[in-house]
């Protein structure tokens, strides 16, 4: 009898999710530090759900099991500890390789530089993600890696990117909060599905005007232009373009730099030729002309880059990258709620009896709702303490919050761990963690952070926000 096991066939790994959690410098002050400890993007909730979860739940039906999670450095006990714990939708079917970034190190953050950085570890083909996109049920992951490996087998397209139609409606939130992202004009051919322009608004130019190539209308005469899609920052990348951007070392944003010009060298023949011998032989030394009307002599693989657009009409996504978007999500799933209340009987036993909660709103597990409370169109996190006779509309609050009597909350976001004290009114701000509203104080239209406590000493110091650009 023969006793001897064979050993079992290498299973060649074909996408690697790649997953980008940057600082999320548009959603300050929610992701200031709270005392020592950092805020982290990625974790920040919608609907009770940080948002991470959300990313990683569309992941995994799709068969991919690889992920390569990059974050920031301060970000990392947090982060490792959520993928580790039991409400984290990290199942035992992903395995995630948590890596870190330090900007101190001289690193941007720029999207180009970090896949730089990380080269060595993305061997093959692999899906680049934002840890903020939220996106719809009617939308699989595995729709777009099928169009890429459709496109690949065909004519060897370099890449897929998928782009969506945002709501016409927006809600309406103070300036002081920032603006909604703005869709990106974008030329793009139907009958191929090919992504042919990206706009850049530069310093020079006419905001009204679109700079269009004749060497792309004469190679696509029934070009379509739209100025009213948004870019989901998810993209399907062959492992080439990894190639491209070591020898394009001054690009830093993948939208504002990268996208670009790649989608020039699919209509310039010259450029076309001559970066594709180099994604021919990944390991040539041959260098790169300053020249661009020279033409190498080798047979040039296709640089085509695909697209897929997402209506609005077919499913509800959106990127929860500043506080106006971040608003807007969690009111989005508090409408389409099934639930209003924890499950738990004994979890929902500290909601007081004569708390008045709508059916469009969310309470958290183990919050106490004190008596003659009014709660409507608003999500509230675990382990808050509302007190009696507060009054809270539209608004979101985050975990461990703590709300005196007669408070008065309306479309507000509340940081983790933030108080406000009796008979304090807040109308349309959003706190940083732990920030202390006073009694009786009265807040409109603000952010506000833990470094207004010492600005009424002096008026001259203050905390700057950094301004570089997100991951």
């Amino acid at each position: 009898m023969d006793f001897s096991v064979t050993p079992p066939q290498q299973i060649t790994r074909e996408f690697l999710a790649v997953i980008l959690a940057g600082f999320g410098n548009e959603l300050v002050p929610l992701t200031g530090d709270l005392g020592n400890q950092p805020c982290p993007k990625a974790l920040l909730p919608i609907f009770n759900k940080p948002m991470l979860d959300y990313i990683l739940s569309w992941i995994e039906p799709s068969g991919i099991q690889e992920v390569l999670l990059i974050c920031p450095s301060s970000h990392r006990p947090s982060v490792s500890h959520f993928i580790h714990s039991d409400s984290s939708a990290a199942s035992s079917l992903l395995r995630i390789d948590l890596q870190t970034f330090d900007g101190s190190q001289g690193l941007s953050v720029g999207t180009c530089s970090v896949l730089r950085h990380f080269s060595s570890r993305i061997k093959g083909d692999f899906v680049l993600l934002p840890c903020d996109f939220i996106p719809p049920p009617s939308l699989p992951l595995s729709k777009l890696l099928n169009k890429f490996r459709t496109e690949t087998m065909s004519d060897g397209a370099l890449m897929t990117a998928l782009w969506f139609e945002p709501l016409a409606e927006k809600i309406a939130a103070p300036e002081e909060w920032g603006s909604y992202a703005q869709s990106t004009p974008i030329a793009w051919d139907r009958s191929t599905g090919t992504l042919l322009h990206v706009d850049t608004l530069t310093s020079d130019r006419n905001p009204n005007e679109l700079d269009i190539r004749m060497n792309l209308l004469s190679r696509y005469p029934r070009v379509n232009l739209s100025s009213g899609f948004q870019d989901s920052h998810v993209y399907v990348c062959k492992r080439e373009v990894l190639d491209l951007l070591q020898q394009k070392t001054k690009f830093d944003s993948l939208r504002e730099d990268f996208f670009p010009w790649l989608c020039k060298l699919q209509y310039q023949k010259n450029r076309g030729t001559k970066y594709g011998a180099i994604l021919d032989d990944p390991k040539s030394t041959v260098p790169i002309s300053p020249d661009e009307g020279h033409e190498i002599s080798s047979t040039a693989r296709s640089l085509r880059v695909g697209l897929l657009i997402h209506r609005a009409e077919e499913g509800y996504c959106i990127r929860a990258n500043n506080l106006p978007s971040y608003l807007e999500v969690n009111r989005h799933f508090v409408n389409d709620a099934f639930f209003t209340l924890p499950s738990d009987p004994q979890r929902r036993a500290l909601i007081d009896a004569k708390a008045s909660i709508s059916s469009d709103s969310t309470i958290g597990d183990f919050t106490k709702v004190d008596e003659r409370v009014t709660i409507k169109r608003s999500i509230i996190g675990k382990h808050c303490v509302i007190g009696k006779m507060v009054k809270i509309v539209g608004c979101i609050l985050l975990d461990h919050c703590t709300i005196a009597d007669g408070a008065k909350l309306e479309g507000s976001i509340l940081g983790k761990n933030t108080t406000v004290g009796s008979k304090a009114e807040l109308v349309r701000c959003v706190t940083q963690g732990g920030y202390e509203v006073k009694e009786n104080e009265s807040y409109r239209n603000e952010k506000l952070d833990t470094s207004d406590w010492g600005a009424g000493t002096d008026e001259d110091e203050g905390v700057s926000e950094d301004s570089s650009e997100d991951v």
